[in-house]
This record gives C-alpha cells, structure tokens and sequence, in this order.
C-alpha cells in the first residue's frame, strides 16, 4: 500500500531523440491525475472524437487495456493510413509497455491504478510515415523511453523550479535559440 497520497494533476514531458533523419524521435506530454479530479474531467471529455484526431486507449494487446487507465491523443492531423498504422500499433504498443513498466517498476503505486488516469499527447512525425520502411524498433523504442520519463517527472515534480532558473540562460529550446535566433539544426 502506498503511503503517497493519489496526486490530483501532475504533468510531465520528455524528448528521447532517434538517430539522425529517421523521423522517430518522440516527444510525449503526459498528464496524469484522480479519476474523480481535473484529470478524470478532461479524460471523459476527450473521449469524443475528432476528423483526424482520433484518441484511443493505450492497449498492450486486443483486450489488454492497460492500467492506469491511459488516453492517447494525437498532436498531428493522422491524414495516411499508414500513419495510423504506425499510431494503433508501434507507438500505442509502447505507451501502453511503459504505463505498465511503470507500475511494475514501482514509479506509479500499484494501489493506484484505478484511482487515476492518464492522458498522453504523442508526437509522431508525418516524415517517419512518409518514409518506404520506417524504424519501427527505434520508433518503439524512443516512445517507450520518453513516456516511462515523462511519467517519471510528472510524479517527482521535474524539472524543478530551482533547476529551470539556474538553466535559464544556459539552455535554450532546440528549434529556436533567442540569442542567435537560429534553431540547433540550422
């Protein structure tokens, strides 16, 4: 039995890049909270479903729903069907691995898991599905990382208030620096 109480909105958000030109970086923003909290409100409502947008549960297999309960929304239009294979399979395969990972791991308490709800924006790039032969593996693998990562943040409160004003001014975001006003890939 957990002794943390269940939190009632917690966010958290992580990068992990793939090799150069891939395409299967990833970049999931979670946000994670009481069913009967702000979290569980947003969850119900974003059950609906939008051209283009379609949400769906983080699954491991058919009829494996996985535990909290987790809400996928897509941050790009799906307009292929290979994109969408790519979103149903690959990355909700991985989302749902690394929801469950982080229960096993301890990061998420078990006594929790129908006590809260999560909601995971996920980033796939439309050139990874453009792409003859994508990487699935690293696809799978970049997804997984940075979900158990964001999640892993959203439950320790990272980045801290401390370590963001003492990086202030020595990390700027990648595809825009203010003082050169370049992006790092330019």
């Amino acid at each position: 039995m957990s002794n943390r109480p269940v939190p009632i909105f917690k966010t958290g958000e992580a990068t992990v890049f793939a090799s150069q030109d891939q395409g299967t970086d990833a970049m999931p923003e979670v946000v994670l909270g009481a069913v009967n909290g702000p979290v569980g409100t947003a969850f119900a409502t974003l059950m609906g479903q939008t051209e283009g947008h379609t949400r769906l549960f983080a699954i491991r297999a058919c009829n494996q729903q996985v535990k909290p309960a987790t809400l996928m929304v897509p941050k790009v239009t799906m307009k292929s069907g290979k994109y969408i294979s790519l979103f149903f399979g690959v990355i909700q395969s991985a989302v749902a691995d690394a929801v469950l990972d982080s229960v096993i791991e301890g990061v998420i308490p078990k006594d929790w898991v129908n006590e809260i709800c999560l909601i995971v924006n996920v980033w796939l790039d439309p050139g990874c599905a453009a792409q003859e032969n994508p990487d699935k593996k690293d696809l799978y693998r970049t997804n997984y990382e940075a979900t158990k990562l964001a999640i892993k943040r959203a439950l320790n409160d990272e980045p801290s208030i401390e370590e963001l004003i003492a990086n202030r001014h020595k990390i700027h975001h990648e595809m825009y620096d203010p003082v050169t006003g370049k992006s790092k890939w330019e």
